[in-house]
């Protein structure tokens, strides 16, 4: 009886991703979840007791597997300034990732104050993890600077997400530069 249950929620975390990556906020309801599952509407309800809670869900499984992979891509460089990059880069190509569409869609929908302090709390932990980083650069401010950097990060995300003129490509290498060499960009480092 526990693995079926365990599979019917995870059967729902599918269809809730599915549903937000394809139509944001405004697609997941109830009644969507229980036609991808084939589940009866109050079969829905047995497992998550309203919106907010399939979004706590999907933050508590998808955030930690997101913030593995960027921080996976910054372990495997050495220099911090390729640690930046790696920081930058791998949260901007996981915009295409159907978790992430599904997190983005989350973050800009309407969520009681619960499922907003989970999101926040995944964030932290994304800037934590490059704190030291900035750090070592010799950022007097480390936190604040990953504060800002977070910022950058997010607002080449959603440059993305609306499928802006500029190609993915150039935003990330845009986002890049702008993360080391700031708003003079690289010719004026020399």
């Amino acid at each position: 009886m526990a693995e079926h249950r365990s599979m019917q929620r995870a059967a729902l975390l599918e269809a809730a991703r599915t549903l937000l990556s394809e139509g944001g906020t405004e697609a997941l309801t109830f009644p969507a979840l229980a036609e991808r599952t084939g589940l009866a509407r109050s079969s829905v309800y047995e497992y998550f007791r309203s919106r907010a809670a399939v979004v706590e869900e999907l933050c508590a499984v998808d955030f930690p597997v997101w913030a593995a992979e960027v921080e996976d891509a910054m372990a495997r460089v050495a220099a911090p300034e390729a640690k930046v990059e790696a920081y930058v880069r791998r949260q901007l190509e996981l915009v295409g990732d159907r978790r992430h569409r599904a997190v983005v869609a989350i973050s800009a929908g309407e969520l009681d104050d619960r499922a907003r302090e989970k999101i926040r709390a995944a964030h932290g932990g994304l800037i934590t993890m490059i704190v030291q980083v900035l750090a070592d650069l010799g950022q007097p401010e480390p936190r604040l600077a990953a504060m800002l950097l977070q910022g950058a990060v997010d607002a080449a995300v959603r440059r993305i997400e609306l499928g802006a003129a500029e190609s993915p490509a150039v935003i990330a290498d845009t986002a890049v530069a702008i993360a080391l060499n700031g708003v003079r960009g690289s010719r004026a480092r020399g």
